[in-house]
């Protein structure tokens, strides 16, 4: 199989990270493998398989006006191409909205499978006017249009002109990569509560903060980790220090060594006000943390059991989320039994599982004609 993945950069994000792993388990199999990103080979974060290549456009650049931006995405759609005409994929596979537009229209006529899939709730994560007419009018040219979950499936039926819309989750790889930075867990003084995200406002790392600090005095033996990088850094360490119990809020940034941070966690914590399907929380349970999260509209629910392997809390009710970290942060066995239960994602979100998913759907697509989707 001659696979192309379309992505606009390899740097330390969610579905470049799926990306990675995906790109890296089909190389292994003896696939030719290359990833197109929009930006350049300076951005890239994780380590390839060495039989992967590497083709970059950088024609990243921003947009000042709506006339630029067309121009500019003209530009990456007849690079790409041009890209797509040279290489010759069986499939090419677009990652994040805007991919799968650039793909649709670069493809437009070469004959070759085109799969394009979201990584967000498509509601939750709004774009431009132009950006949401161009999804609605061009995913209709894509053979497919994966979803992570069966509520965004939906949506991207009822809204874009997709014809066929499987829902294929993230796969959870395990044991985890690591890779640089190598950052050691510090040593614990007793228990971490462990956040992973990119430090930007739809995390809610304030708010989690907040609530911490407001459970410090009654669980001194705790403390608080959240791993990530992004341009809420400074204003969370500021928060952080002014806190009640600065000594025991540690943002240490960017980690390449995740798995040993899940292995020094005792509860995992996600506040987010929406996600697609968040990888982190999956990591988490494989890595035997049970998790707390906002029960935003997709990924929480399709990844924890509620009161099998960790808590749903109705999203944004920080008092409801201080109360559910306070009952398992003061009962060691209630977080014995959940983490029993959430290595079961090991299985249930197992890189090859997933991989057959995606292989399933490829032999579908190669072997039977787009109109089929139309019936």
């Amino acid at each position: 199989m001659k696979l192309l993945f379309v992505i606009s950069s390899m740097s330390a994000g969610g579905a470049e990270r799926v990306c990675a792993n995906l790109a890296n388990h089909w190389a292994s199999k003896g696939w030719q493998i290359t990833i197109v990103t929009i930006f350049g080979q300076d951005r890239d974060f994780y380590t390839l398989h060495p039989a992967v290549r590497r083709i970059a456009l950088n024609l990243g650049r921003e947009s000042r006006n709506p006339v630029m931006a067309v121009v500019h995405n003209w530009r990456r759609a007849r690079a790409l191409r041009a890209v797509l005409l040279a290489e010759r994929p069986d499939i090419a596979l677009a990652l994040m909205d805007r991919n799968n537009v650039l793909l649709a229209l670069a493809a437009k006529g070469l004959g070759m499978v085109t799969i394009g899939s979201e990584h967000t709730h498509p509601p939750q994560a709004p774009q431009h006017a132009l950006w949401n007419m161009l999804r609605r009018r061009h995913y209709g040219r894509l053979d497919a249009v994966v979803a992570l979950t069966d509520k965004s499936a939906e949506w991207i039926r009822r809204n874009t002109s997709a014809c066929h819309v499987p829902v294929i989750p993230n796969p959870v790889p395990w044991p985890m990569p690591v890779q640089e930075p190598i950052v050691p867990p510090p040593e614990k003084r007793g228990c971490r509560l462990l956040a992973v995200g990119r430090l930007v406002p739809l995390k809610q790392f304030g708010l989690l903060i907040e609530v911490f600090c407001s459970l410090a005095q009654t669980h001194p033996e705790w403390e608080l980790a959240i791993l990530g990088d992004g341009p809420e850094k400074d204003r969370l360490r500021e928060m952080a220090a002014r806190g009640s119990c600065p000594d025991r809020i540690i943002l240490p940034g960017r980690v390449g060594n995740l798995g040993d941070w899940y292995g020094s966690a005792d509860l995992y914590v996600m506040t987010s006000q929406y996600e697609g399907f968040p990888n982190t929380l999956a990591e988490a349970l494989a890595h035997g943390v049970p998790a707390v999260s906002f029960d935003c509209d997709t990924g929480p629910r399709d990844i924890i059991r509620d009161g099998i392997d960790g808590r749903l809390v109705e999203p944004g009710d920080r008092k409801v989320l201080a109360l559910t970290l306070a009952e398992l942060m003061g009962n060691k066995n209630m977080r014995k039994h959940l983490a029993q239960r959430s290595i079961d994602v090991r299985d249930r979100l197992s890189l090859d599982r997933i991989a057959t998913a995606w292989e399933t759907e490829f032999d579908r697509l190669v072997r039977e004609p787009k109109d089929r989707w139309h019936e």
